[in-house]
């Protein structure tokens, strides 16, 4: 006896429990009793029903009984590659709500439900709602994730396998330059001819990556759910609209512990402090130092990410009589929208205005970001059922963390450079 056998049973047994409800609803609606033949049928569902309940329990009985198996000796499933279009959902919209259904009580399973989790990711029957979501749609879904994410769209991000967890890889270890070694370690000499040579060797670290697991839900009404069509808009919408930015938080401001670290709490961070006089939200020597402090090759690629009430102070800021964001001719004309030349981007995840992180200096080229590809779903029905409404839930994991690990004192001078720079608290 195979799981798959006992809920065509179940399923069965259903069907017949919904036959003779629709008849009794229906003279219920014509407020009559209920005429010979629908009596007939309802008795004759009553005892399908009553046979299927016999044969369910002799069959759980069975299955009870079935030696339990060592998971370490369990071969692996991995996913079969359907052969054609019959073994695959067209749309995402479509498995949406074959899940839906097979998460009802005694519901239907669909067979293309069926396939196991990749190792790695927590296997679930798909008769409980749990299902791989299509390897097409999760690329869909995951590219319009990280198109969302302002943050996400700009890291550097690398896929691992499907058997694989986590990451490690060599950086270099470097936290000053000052003594004439670069890149870890390594030093070069001007060598005179017959001079005995001088070696180095680099100095490497190791970052050490972990997927974590980000959990989101959405809540899909009865009425969406009669349309698969609408049903995949608001959820491919919702999917990437809040992933992208709770991945984006996380790569700003993260802790660390069972989410990504953020750039606000690496030890990599250069806060530039206030002027001792200072009594504005914001100065122009804020941010003449903020892009002092920046380091050098990174000023190609960084980006300035405030938070959206920092933006009225910008406007403010005058060299002399030069207002060093507003074009000359005034608010009339489109704002330069740059500083040094580098996008200012307002950023929900910024600290409100005074506060540190609610002006960030940033190249998120130097931030790294892991995923596993996969994204595993499950469909509810108890959650909101008061409501009437289906929850979706989407699992996804990943992991991410500044490619740096220190500050660097460059070579000549003695303040410290980073891809990572912000303004400290000045409320």
């Amino acid at each position: 006896m195979t799981m798959k056998k006992l809920m065509e049973m179940r399923a069965k047994r259903e069907d017949a429990r919904l036959k003779a409800m629709s008849i009794l609803d229906k003279a219920e609606k014509e407020d009559r009793f209920l005429t010979e033949t629908e009596q007939a049928e309802i008795d004759k569902m009553e005892t399908e029903i009553r046979a299927w309940d016999e044969s369910i329990k002799r069959a759980e009985k069975m299955m009870a009984m079935e030696p339990e198996t060592n998971d370490e000796e369990m071969v692996e499933v991995k996913p079969t590659p359907a052969k054609n279009d019959e073994k695959r959902f067209k749309t995402f919209g479509e498995q949406l709500m074959a899940a839906y259904r097979a998460s009802m009580p005694g519901g239907q399973v669909d067979l293309r439900l069926t396939t196991r989790a990749a190792s790695g990711l927590n296997e679930t029957n798909p008769s409980d709602g749990g299902f791989l979501v299509q390897q097409d749609f999760v690329s869909e879904l995951l590219k319009r994730t990280y198109e969302t994410g302002i943050l996400a769209s700009r890291v550097k991000k690398i896929p691992i396998s499907t058997n694989a967890n986590g990451l490690k890889i060599n950086a270099v270890d470097e936290d000053s330059r000052a003594n004439g070694s670069r890149f870890g370690g390594v030093q070069t000499y001007w060598e005179s001819e017959a001079d005995e040579l001088s070696g180095s060797k680099p100095k490497f670290r190791q970052i050490e990556l972990s997927l974590k697991k980000l959990t989101g839900l959405c809540y899909a009404t009865d009425e969406l759910l009669q349309d698969s069509t609408a049903l995949e808009a608001v959820i491919k919408q919702a999917f990437a609209e809040e992933f992208g930015f709770k991945i984006d938080d996380a790569i700003l401001s993260g802790s660390g512990t069972g989410e990504p670290l953020g750039i606000l709490n690496s030890n990599a961070l250069v806060t530039v402090a206030k002027e001792a006089s200072q009594t504005e939200k914001l100065t122009v020597e804020n941010l003449i130092k903020m892009w002092n402090r920046l380091w050098s090759r990174s000023r190609a690629n960084a980006v300035w990410y405030i938070n959206q009430e920092i933006e009225p102070y910008l406007y403010t800021l005058k060299i002399g009589d030069t207002p060093v964001y507003v074009p000359a001719g005034g608010l009339s004309e489109k704002p330069y929208g740059t500083l040094f030349g580098r996008p200012v981007i307002p950023l929900e995840q910024c600290s409100a205005a005074g506060e540190i992180g609610d002006i960030v200096l940033c190249d998120t080229t130097q931030y790294l970001l892991i995923d596993k590809g996969g994204v595993q779903a499950t469909s509810s029905i108890h959650v909101r059922f008061l409501y009437d409404e289906n929850v979706f839930r989407f699992i996804y994991r990943c992991d991410g963390q500044p490619i740096w690990n220190k500050a660097l004192t460059p070579y000549k001078g003695s303040s410290t450079v980073s891809p990572y720079v912000t303004l400290a608290k000045r409320n």
